[in-house]
């Protein structure tokens, strides 16, 4: 494997999109300042920000967007170094295949950090400290997906309390008790921590204007994403919600269609889910076990890969879609994914979701053949078990 080669492209397409936004912000006669933001005062009719950097810049607003985005959390007392340490910016930078590789944490981050660099040839091992996998994730889902991950030979420790981290010459230590309540030390050449992610205020000076953070740091607003100051707005993860880039983007657009007048909207009900491991998982609406909690009475339909042609044209038939749907009125409620391209699939489901659509609406679309969305439909046909090739 030509790690470089691989850092190498992942740099290239990263820089395309940066130089694809600059070019947008020239398109729409944005101006661009580089540097690090920060409130200074309050001014008649707005704010003054000062903006640190090779050209230091003051500038004044009426309105103001903080969008400053997350940081990774570190483990107590073990600060992240990127070369030995690793939170998911050092992880995508490591220089060669570790021949072991250990993830504190099998949340999103973890899951799809560990699954890369175990499809590339080292010994991942991932110390999870829940009794569950994926516990957000529809319980039917999350067994599938770890099905899948044990397979390629992913090893998930479930239930662990993480002690001393240790670095050295030789690599990482970390000490460790396993569900059952037995000492272990995890020896490895690198660790990846992913143990959750914290918004990004520090530097911001919100005590300067008097702007309100909550007790985790993240800047409180209301559902239309004001704060309690006027003019000044917060979206993405700075805020509370889901930490997710596409949750980000429609809090930003619906932001400014309220600061030009309009009415902005943002469902976060349909806001989807995606963990980009391989086999691939996504979600949007309930999980099951919520809607069991919930006592909402459900139909759910399911169909696995290996019954499509397409999958099995691609040589990936792991995993199934499953549709949960209302038992009276056959609106769906969730759907989710396991397996190929399921970033993609969800989509439908999105559509179908906003426009309060049934079961048997999507099980009588015309779906395309061969192809892999003819899964979401049979999926859907499931509900009443009236699948057509399973």
């Amino acid at each position: 494997m030509d790690v470089a080669k691989m850092i190498g492209r992942k740099d290239a397409v990263v820089k395309q999109n940066n130089d694809g936004i600059l070019y947008l912000f020239k398109k729409n006669k944005v101006t661009f300042f580089h540097g690090r933001g920060s409130f200074v005062k309050a001014v008649d009719g707005g704010y003054e920000i000062a903006v640190a950097g090779d050209k230091p810049e003051t500038l004044t607003a009426k309105q103001v967007i903080v969008a400053t985005g997350s940081d990774a959390r570190p483990l107590p007392g073990v600060a992240f170094d990127e070369e030995t340490i690793l939170s998911n910016d050092g992880a995508l930078r490591i220089g060669a295949v570790p021949k072991k590789l250990g993830v504190i944490g099998s949340g999103v981050i973890g899951l799809e950090m560990g699954s890369v660099w175990r499809r590339v040839g080292a010994d991942v091992t991932v110390l999870e400290g829940l009794p569950t996998f994926l516990g957000a994730v529809d319980e039917q889902i999350a067994k599938e997906a770890k099905k899948a991950l044990d397979k390629q030979g992913l090893k998930i420790e479930l239930g662990v309390k993480v002690g001393e981290v240790k670095t050295g010459k030789k690599g990482v230590s970390v000490a460790y008790t396993n569900a059952k309540g037995e000492a272990q030390t995890l020896e490895v050449d690198k660790l990846i921590v992913s143990v959750g992610r914290v918004p990004n205020t520090n530097g911001l000076n919100p005590e300067a204007v008097g702007l309100k953070l909550d007790e985790r740091g993240a800047i409180v607003v209301d559902d239309d994403c004001k704060t309690n100051l006027p003019g000044v707005w917060a979206v993405g993860d700075v805020v509370r919600g889901p930490m997710l880039a596409h949750k980000a983007e429609e809090e930003g657009v619906a932001v400014a269609e309220r600061i030009a007048g309009q009415h902005g909207h943002v469902d976060f009900n349909l806001v989807p889910w995606v963990i980009y491991t391989s086999p691939e998982i996504a979600w949007v609406g309930k999980t099951e076990q919520q809607l069991k909690a919930e006592g909402v009475k459900y139909k759910a339909g399911t169909f696995p890969f290996m019954a499509n042609g397409r999958a099995r044209a691609l040589g990936d038939t792991t995993g199934m879609v499953k549709f949960l749907a209302d038992a009276a009125t056959d609106e769906i409620l969730g759907v989710h994914i396991v397996g190929p391209m399921a970033s993609e699939l969800i989509a439908e489901a999105c559509v179908a979701m906003a426009f309060r659509a049934s079961s048997e609406d999507i099980a009588r679309i015309c779906h395309a053949h061969p192809s892999l969305s003819e899964s979401v439909k049979e999926a859907a046909l499931a509900v009443d078990k009236r699948t057509l090739n399973f």
